[in-house]
């Protein structure tokens, strides 16, 4: 049964089960080899998206050898990505899940049709088919319901009575920071010996490969707050290894920067009962971002230096969750 809680707009989807390689490999080898050509050559994909892509991609074509009795790609048509289309909001997948499915085939079909198509004969016609596709219907699954202050207090003193050390650097930075967690895995320890002004609540970190396409993604500084340094310092101090990084463990001898999968558990299997509510990473941005704009500070200043957004549309469009009770309350008066 899907899963439900009180902050839910509509039950969670099941994921869609991971394709092996073993699996990979029943594929047809030319649908295969072309996937795996593209992703190597294609220098304007960050190795994140990368990751993505190849998930995403391995997941059509395991539709089409179960469903489409797995046909050669040149042979795929508008119809039979439809029918993708329609498989995937079926089982439930929210709209960003399905644009993200489509791009990756959008992306794919590009490649060889501006690539691919002038040297294989089979494909000397081959259009995007992914073209001309009716948009896919916005949803939402959970209510967008920001950590508050008070909420990050308890995660706090929770975390400290447990001795979660990295924990506690983890949402103290997450919450005072604003990064998102493929950024906050790029802060060095080199950080926690950065001069800190005597005027100055705040010290600046080196540069962090932000969102963006390419390799190289958007160079970015973060603001770096005391309360997120203290428990940095607390963290490196109790973990017992050295490590260039800052959120890193050890494994097996080795130590790996934290993955998103230690992420999403981190916050599902330890924050979210502490809170009684569905925490996700996604939620810090925004918890940071509102609580800043809750206690007045200025709009264009938090855009431009916390969420480092290009206008102050994205942060006021997605990330200001303010409720704005009091000024609704006044509306009519």
């Amino acid at each position: 049964m899907a899963e439900i809680n009180k902050n839910m707009l509509r039950p969670i989807a099941e994921k869609l089960y991971e394709i092996t390689d073993q699996m990979w490999q029943s594929i047809n080898k030319e649908n295969r080899e072309l996937v795996e050509e593209y992703i190597e050559i294609n220098n304007q994909l960050s190795e994140k998206t990368k990751e993505t892509y190849i998930s995403a991609l391995r997941q059509f074509f395991w539709f089409t050898y179960e469903k489409l009795n797995d046909k050669p790609f040149h042979t795929i048509t508008k119809r039979d990505f439809m029918k993708y289309m329609s498989y995937l909001q079926e089982r439930g997948l929210s709209s960003s899940a399905i644009s993200l499915r489509k791009a990756s085939v959008s992306s794919f079909c590009n490649y060889i049709e501006n690539v691919v198509a002038d040297d294989i004969p089979e494909y000397n016609n081959f259009r995007n088919f992914t073209r001309g596709m009716p948009p896919i219907p916005k949803n939402q699954v959970y209510n967008k319901v920001p950590i508050t202050y008070e909420e990050y207090e308890l995660l706090i003193k929770t975390l400290e009575e447990s001795k979660d050390y990295l924990g506690l650097a983890w949402v103290a930075t997450a919450f005072n920071v604003g990064a998102r967690r493929a950024e906050l895995i790029q802060f060095k320890t080199e950080i926690l010996d950065y001069p800190i002004q005597d005027n100055q609540n705040f010290i600046i970190s080196h540069v962090v490969r932000g969102k963006g396409t390419s390799v190289d993604g958007k160079p970015l500084r973060y603001m770096i707050h005391m309360d997120a340094l203290k428990y940095m310092k607390l963290w490196v101090e109790n973990r017992k290894y050295d490590s260039e990084y800052i959120f890193v463990t050890k494994y097996g001898g080795k130590v790996k920067p934290i993955s998103n999968n230690w992420a999403n558990r981190f916050c599902t299997d330890i924050l979210s009962p502490i809170l009684g509510k569905r925490v996700h990473p996604h939620m810090f941005k925004a918890s940071c971002i509102t609580y800043l704009l809750e206690n007045g500070k200025d709009l264009k200043l938090v855009s431009k230096y916390i969420a480092h957004h290009e206008d102050t549309a994205t942060t006021s469009g997605f990330y200001d969750l303010r409720d704005f009770e009091e000024e609704k309350n006044n509306i009519f008066v």
